[in-house]
């Protein structure tokens, strides 16, 4: 599932291509939405609300779409072949006559007034790239269940949000934690939102997801996907586990103390 450094970047070439435009052509092809027509409507803007996307229209309607792991949306000028899979499986479609975009195996696409906007959003917490950021009711909401393993909470978009299984395992090294260490027991939780925010910030223009610093091919990530290979900071060899709903986790037994999987 892309993190929501990735759904800002697309959050923004959406808005970039599409605002403004009177849409010429439009289709939703969802049961629920099969007859909907917006064709006429002026795109008023795209934004992310942590991994989600609400594309405005004039009317006060906004369409609601979220990627999951195998949605996405692609950007096509007029006459451009589409290329981001077969027919059959765009789920949506805005054209524009400046740009077309289409959104291929969307899990979610949604129609609701754009009032009614909380119904799709409201039980997010705080975005790490809103403008709203507020790192104290992150807070709050994590050490509401103090003995929860501090990769799942950090997964949990009720929480806060934006943050996929990378940065949820990446974060855990920074803190020198493993993921299953209870978020009661880090050592000091404001400074991982700190650095939560601040990579977020740092990587919503690129691709990747770059935590060292180092934007070299295969040296982005402290842990995350080295299975096997060498810490980068000791050079203990990475090792990986099961953790929140069965994702893998990466964590070096010597930069990270807590408890490792039980399996």
């Amino acid at each position: 599932m892309p993190e929501g450094d990735t759904i800002y970047h697309l959050a923004h070439r959406l808005d970039q291509a599409l605002t403004g435009q009177v849409l010429t052509a439009a289709e939703l092809r969802v049961p629920a939405h099969a007859t909907a027509d917006l064709t006429g409507r002026r795109v008023l803007g795209t934004v992310p609300r942590g991994k989600h996307l609400l594309t405005r229209f004039e009317g006060g309607v906004t369409l609601h779409t979220h990627l999951r792991m195998d949605g996405r949306w692609e950007l096509f000028r007029p006459g451009e072949r589409w290329r981001g899979g077969p027919a059959f499986q765009i789920r949506a479609l805005l054209g524009t006559e400046r740009a077309t975009a289409v959104g291929y195996r969307l899990p979610v696409v949604q129609l609701l007034r754009t009032a009614e906007e909380h119904r799709a959003v409201g039980h997010l917490g705080p975005d790490l790239l809103g403008p709203g950021w507020d790192a104290a009711e992150a807070r709050r909401r994590l050490l509401a269940a103090p003995q929860r393993p501090i990769g799942a909470a950090l997964l949990d978009q009720r929480n806060l949000a934006g943050i996929g299984n990378v940065y949820a395992v990446e974060l855990s090294f920074l803190a020198g934690v493993t993921p299953w260490t209870p978020v009661a027991e880090l050592p000091d939780l404001d400074r991982l939102l700190e650095r939560a925010r601040q990579l977020l910030e740092a990587n919503r223009f690129r691709p990747g997801h770059i935590t060292t610093g180092d934007t070299r091919p295969g040296c982005g990530h402290w842990v995350y996907g080295r299975t096997r290979r060498d810490c980068i900071r000791c050079g203990t060899s990475i090792r990986t586990g099961r953790h929140d709903q069965g994702r893998v986790a990466h964590w070096c037994p010597r930069c990270q103390r807590g408890p490792a999987p039980t399996s």
